[in-house]
């Protein structure tokens, strides 16, 4: 969850971790630090709070190695004391972390016995600690002391150390965190993800579980758990600086709701030719036949990915007629599945880092089935440790909230659906072609739907201070109002529920009042006349509703107390369409309320702990 971020070279290294670390707070925003080796010393500012916090408390600092972290809470508050970097007890070492030090009490117990003390109540102290006493005990070196100290923990990290011993060397491991190496010329970085290096290199080492690299000004090297020296595999990156700005737009959630137009197309170029039909998906082309013959398909995800699996769950079913489960990862990983060999397991995650859904996919490899990534970011973890998959071209997401993600994934997974129903026979060829035309013009509707920003603006001042919202949907819908209310929550810190609306009289319908707003999602679809009756049922108890209707709808306005227009599609598709007004509403809702829309209290955007 936390950021991480380094540098060695011939530059200043404190401007690049600073801007590194803004790139990375979307990761983690409760305190932040830096560490520089100026000459011999050690100089480690840390504070509480945002990155421009660290900034305003840094005076010049001078050195040409050091390392820089953001962090997201896990074991300790945040404040001054249990921000990164921490430093070792003799002064000389100094690490930034990302994970979770399951066994760090014990090793804590046997440090103090040792006469070591701890200013924090984070388990990356007793870490650095715990290093520096293998390395004075067993006249290490300090990627030596490093290898050792992790060969005794339990848990997953990322970390970087340095020391004001060995001042041209950066060691850096990874085990369940990303880390990723930025390639330069007599100069490498150091970063969670690809968004701090970017600038300065296109080429990349996205590090291996297990993997420890040592980095000077000289080169790197690249070694396993067992001191074996590994031959990296060096990537270059498609991503553009301009996707890591805002582009004009006021915040980074705004912008991704407006790019959904492109990147809804972006998820299509190159795989789907409405002109021909053709449909051509790459990266699973090897278990093409697997999914045709699958007798069942398992979705393991988190948050809006979750969601998006619902949705998948529905057309995936109606397209293909193969049976579908969707799992929370959190659950998967701690019951007892039933597994098959063949079966199918969809991995759906953004950032493909979400620790709950590696943890589902090792579960779900170790009993043979086939694990196929829906993920965002290239070189990911899920990514490389899937069988194969499809990357969702989005671009990168800054925004903590998805938006462009869950389209994204909806529109990979639908073109999945349609091209193993296509060759398994479940959808006849006239309605191919209509779907595969349908899908081609999404953008466009796409496009459409947000032109009711100003409308969907209005209506957000009347409900800004609202404490209560429900969102009923069906069908295809159902997903949507969970995704709307999961996003309310998020950025807005609105209680809301999402339900399917046949559900709203087994128990929602006490809650209703002339003080609740009820979003619906009712679009004309084959559940058109129930939902119609809903709405009746919400308005006799004097309940306020808000409706995404279709274009010319002529009877829900009557009915309701404000109406949201888009555009109609096909009802499996309109999950990509009646989401944007949700997103735009708990957007315009919380920048009323005065919330940090981009960076809401208590989230990150990489979820990659438990």
């Amino acid at each position: 969850m936390c950021g991480i971020v380094g540098y060695i070279g011939k530059r200043d290294a404190y401007p690049i971790l600073l801007k590194g670390l803004k790139r990375l707070e979307y990761r983690g925003y409760d305190s932040s630090g830096i560490a520089l080796i100026d000459g011999f010393d050690l100089d480690i500012t840390k504070k509480e709070g945002k990155v421009v916090r660290l900034e305003e408390a840094i005076h010049k600092k001078e050195g040409s190695i050091g390392i820089g972290h953001t962090r997201w809470a896990t074991h300790g508050e945040p404040s001054d004391e249990n921000a990164h970097p921490h430093v070792s007890n003799n002064n000389s070492l100094a690490i930034i972390h990302n994970g979770i030090i399951e066994n760090y009490e014990s090793l804590k117990i046997e440090l103090k016995k040792k006469g070591y003390h701890f200013s924090s109540e984070t388990d990356t102290e007793v870490l650095v600690n715990f290093i520096e006493d293998i390395q004075e005990t067993e006249s290490l070196s300090l990627e030596d002391a490093v290898r050792v100290a992790l060969s005794k923990i339990v848990g997953a990290y990322a970390i970087a150390v340095i020391s004001k011993e060995d001042s041209n060397k950066i060691v850096a491991a990874r085990k369940g965190s990303p880390l990723v190496i930025g390639l330069g010329s007599g100069e490498y970085f150091l970063a969670s993800d690809a968004t701090p290096i970017v600038e300065y290199t296109n080429e990349v080492v996205y590090l291996n579980d297990g993997e420890i690299v040592v980095l000077t000004r000289e080169g790197y090297s690249v070694k396993d758990s067992e001191d074996i020296q590994q031959t990296p595999y060096v990537q270059t990156l498609e991503m553009e600086l301009e996707e890591l700005e805002k582009g004009g737009y006021d915040h980074f959630m705004l912008k991704e709701i407006f790019e959904q137009p492109r990147s809804i197309a972006d998820c299509m170029r190159g795989r789907l030719n409405t002109e021909t039909g053709n449909l051509f998906l790459g990266g699973i082309r090897n278990y093409s036949k697997a999914l045709q013959n699958a007798e069942r398909i398992l979705i393991a995800a988190c948050g809006t990915s979750w969601h998006a699996g619902l949705v998948a769950e529905y057309f995936i079913e109606e397209l293909c007629r193969i049976p579908v489960e969707v799992e929370y990862a959190s659950e998967f990983r701690y019951r007892n599945p039933v597994i098959k060999e063949g079966d199918i397991v969809i991995a759906i995650s953004q950032s493909g880092e979400t620790a709950d859904t590696l943890a589902a996919i090792e579960i779900a490899k170790e009993r043979g089935a086939i694990v196929l990534g829906v993920v965002n970011t290239v070189g990911s973890s899920i990514a490389r440790v899937t069988h194969e998959g499809a990357y969702l071209h989005a671009g990168p997401e800054i925004g903590v909230a998805s938006t462009k993600a869950f389209t994204a994934q909806l529109t990979v997974l639908y073109m999945i659906a349609l091209r193993v129903a296509f060759y398994k026979g479940t959808i006849a060829q006239n309605k191919y072609r209509e779907l595969v035309t349908e899908i081609g013009k999404i953008p466009k509707k796409v496009a459409a739907a947000l032109e009711s920003n100003e409308k969907i603006k209005k209506i957000s001042e009347r409900f800004k201070d609202a404490h209560n919202f429900l969102y009923l949907g069906r069908g295809y819908n159902f997903p949507v109002a969970l995704e709307g209310a999961l996003k309310l929550k998020e950025i807005s810190y609105i209680h809301a529920e999402g339900y399917p609306a046949a559900e709203m009289k087994h128990g929602p319908i006490a809650l209703i009042d002339e003080q609740m707003p009820v979003v619906f999602i009712a679009t004309r679809d084959g559940s058109y006349d129930k939902i119609v009756s809903n709405i009746q049922e919400v308005k006799a108890r004097r309940g306020i509703v808000i409706a995404i209707v279709n274009e010319g709808d002529a009877i829900i306005p009557d009915m309701v107390d404000y109406t949201i227009e888009i555009p109609a599609t096909h009802e499996s598709l309109m999950p990509l369409v009646s989401v944007i007004p949700l997103q735009l509403l708990s957007y315009h809702i919380a920048l009323m309320r005065g919330a940090n829309v981009d960076q809401p209290r208590n989230l990150a955007k990489s979820v990659t702990v438990e």
